[in-house]
Formats: C-alpha cells, sequence, structure tokens
C-alpha cells in the first residue's frame, strides 16, 4: 500500500533495532496539521495504534477539538508494520513477509526520534499522546527521552503489556495462523478465513461484557449482533490489511515494557520513575485488555501522574476508519456522534472524563 500525496516519508538508510537486526531501507510515513510555531513549542505527537493510520483519528483536530491546528503543530507518524511505513508487506526480499525481522515498541521510538529531532528540529514536544499501542509508544518516549516531553497523555493503553494481555494475543495470532492459506507467512492470497476468525476472536475483548449485554452496537447502525461482528470486526481486518503485516505489529505490542529500555535493567519501577512529563492517564472503565486497575498502579509509579477513568460501557478505545461497502468502495463509518462513543466511551463527552476536563495537559 502506497502513503497518498498529502503525506511525507522520512527515509533512512538502515536502522539497529532491539533485536540485534537490522532494518534497511527504513521507509516512516507521517502526516502533519498545522504551522511549527517560531520558537518550535508547540509541537504535539500522536503515534498511530494497531493497524492505524495516519488519518484515523484527524477528526480530533480542529476548533474546539482536542487538538486545534491553529495552535499546535500535530506530527503523526505511522507504526512501522502498518503497512504504509516500512513493514512485511512492503519490505523488498530477502526481508519481506515473514522474514521482516522482529520490532518492538523502542524500534519505533527510534525512527520517530530522527523524524523529531533531526529531520524537523524540534528538540522538546508539548505533549506525546496516543491510545491503545499508541499509548506503549507515548510511555517509551516519556521514558527514552524524558528530557524532551512537556506532558504525556495515555489513553487506553500501558508502559509494559501485561501477561494477560499477551494471552489474548497469542489467541488472536494462533486463529489467523489456523488458516491453510497461511502456509507459514507465505501465502498466495491474503488468508481471509484467518482473518476473519481472528476478528472474532478479538470482538470477544474489544468491547465489554456490558456493550454486548445493552446492544450498544444498534447505537453504531448495525441491525444484529452478527450483523455488527461481520459488517464491523471481520470488516476492520479485511479492510487493506495485510496478516504478515498485523503479526508484525501485534508482536510489537506483546514486548512492550519500559522498563527493558537501556539503562533501567528490566525494572518497571524505576523505568516509569524517571518520566518528567506532566502525566494524565486514562483508561477506559470496562476496558478487559488494559483494566483500570493496572494503569492506576503503573500511574502511581510517576511522580505526579494523575488517573482519570473514562465512564461508559465500551471498553477499549476504537475509532473507526472509512469500511468498504459490497462493492469494494469506501464509505464512511458510523455518524460522528456514534464514532466518538467508539473512541470516548459510550455515553461519555469527548471532552470529559469522570466529570472533568480532558484538555491538553499545559505545557
Amino acid at each position: 500500500m502506497e502513503p497518498g500525496p498529502d503525506v511525507a516519508v522520512l527515509e533512512l538508510p538502515e536502522l539497529l533495532l532491539d533485536s540485534g537486526a537490522t532494518l534497511r531501507d527504513v521507509r516512516l510515513v507521517y502526516q502533519t496539521w498545522g504551522t511549527l510555531d517560531a520558537a518550535r513549542g508547540n509541537a504535539v505527537l500522536l503515534p498511530t495504534a494497531l493497524a492505524g493510520r495516519h488519518g484515523d483519528n484527524a477528526w480530533l483536530f480542529g476548533p474546539g477539538r482536542p487538538l486545534d491546528p491553529a495552535r499546535h503543530f500535530i506530527i503523526v507518524p505511522d507504526m512501522l508494520g502498518n503497512g504504509l511505513s516500512s513493514s512485511p508487506s512492503n519490505t523488498r526480499p530477502p526481508f519481506d513477509g515473514p522474514r521482516f525481522p522482529l520490532l518492538g515498541v523502542r524500534d519505533n521510538i527510534a525512527v520517530q526520534h530522527a523524524l523529531v529531532v533531526e529531520h524537523l528540529g524540534i528538540e522538546r514536544l508539548r505533549l506525546v499522546a496516543g491510545n491503545s499501542m499508541g499509548a506503549g509508544q507515548a510511555f517509551q518516549w516519556s521514558v527514552s527521552h524524558a528530557e524532551r516531553v512537556d506532558a504525556l497523555l495515555a489513553i487506553c493503553g500501558s508502559a509494559r503489556t501485561s501477561r494477560h494481555n499477551g494471552v489474548f494475543l497469542e489467541g488472536v495470532k494462533a486463529a489467523l495462523q489456523a488458516d491453510t492459506a497461511w502456509k507459514g507467512g507465505w501465502y498466495d492470497r491474503q488468508p481471509t478465513t484467518g482473518l476473519r476468525a481472528a476478528a472474532r476472536v478479538y470482538a470477544g475483548w474489544g468491547f465489554s461484557q456490558a456493550f454486548y449485554r445493552d446492544e450498544v452496537w444498534r447505537e453504531l447502525g448495525f441491525s444484529s449482533l452478527e450483523d455488527f461482528l461481520v459488517g464491523f470486526w471481520e470488516g476492520f481486518f479485511l479492510d487493506d490489511h495485510d496478516a504478515n503485516d498485523l503479526l508484525c505489529m501485534i508482536g510489537t505490542w506483546q514486548r512492550a515494557d519500559v522498563g527493558a529500555t537501556p539503562g533501567f535493567d528490566g525494572d518497571l519501577v524505576r523505568a516509569l520513575g524517571s518520566v518528567r512529563a506532566r502525566t494524565i492517564v486514562m483508561p477506559g472503565e470496562k476496558d478487559l485488555y488494559f483494566p483500570p486497575e493496572d494503569s492506576a498502579y503503573e500511574a502511581s509509579l510517576i511522580p505526579g501522574a494523575e488517573l482519570r477513568v473514562i465512564p461508559g460501557r465500551v471498553g477499549p478505545l476504537r475509532g473507526q476508519r472509512p469500511q468498504r461497502d459490497r462493492h469494494g468502495l469506501r464509505r464512511p463509518g458510523p455518524p460522528r456522534s456514534a464514532r466518538e462513543s467508539l473512541i470516548v466511551g459510550a455515553g461519555a463527552s469527548p471532552a470529559r472524563a469522570g466529570g472533568r476536563e480532558t484538555a491538553l495537559p499545559p505545557a
């Protein structure tokens, strides 16, 4: 998949990865909104989440929205492995497909650092924010480059992937790879049966028990549970997603651990204790794999961090990328009100959580 004409690409000759392998001809696709001010002090970094792409959260940008391009210079880098930046699907042999090297969160931060500091000339970021895997990258930025991050906003994500979360992801991987078309990653066509099976495994974790009990999918325009499972979840996994790319990103998620940052010897307590940024950690009340109690523990390790639990029935935050209709044409997702319910939590305003404003933490 190729990026559109409105985005930019940073190219690096090579990157030595945490695994010890070398990623060559590195491509980091990114998009920016707004203008960098003369003092270079209004930059905000918003890394993408699992299978996310740079335009997914653009609806959050604008006057009266959480981020305003009239005031902020917003940088959205595409995560390695997402099919736009360097990925199994777009890397030339011999490192293509299942031979693509293992990636970690710190590898993403290394490339993003090259973009922000070396390419764009920005010494400090006013804010690093993200949800899910984007939050994991925000945590890692605040540990690896504590002196460069003024504020950290982590929404439904973790600084270290829990064992329980890892087990859930193993189920997703196993379902995908059970497809006979998988062929060890050397498939001739996308293993769609495996992708659909993985989608159904994910469906049981991506939204809460309350979401299904209260049939919240009807508020999103789906007529039945099966309609939702096929139209939303299977549609998401089939929407321009390469199987090897998905597995690459899931592996990155599973290996996330700020405690493994050089200098901390696996010590999560010391790593999070080194964060200097003003921090807000926002778990979803019903999140099944980033539960509030886990977020509360991590927040307690960050000096001065504030925990704000997002109320609602949804669970993990989920953006809504445009889906395809039965003719293969792109169509918009649910109305913005429904999309906000998915991303912030059903019944919660996108600007508030726990009864408090969730505006940008001041620099």
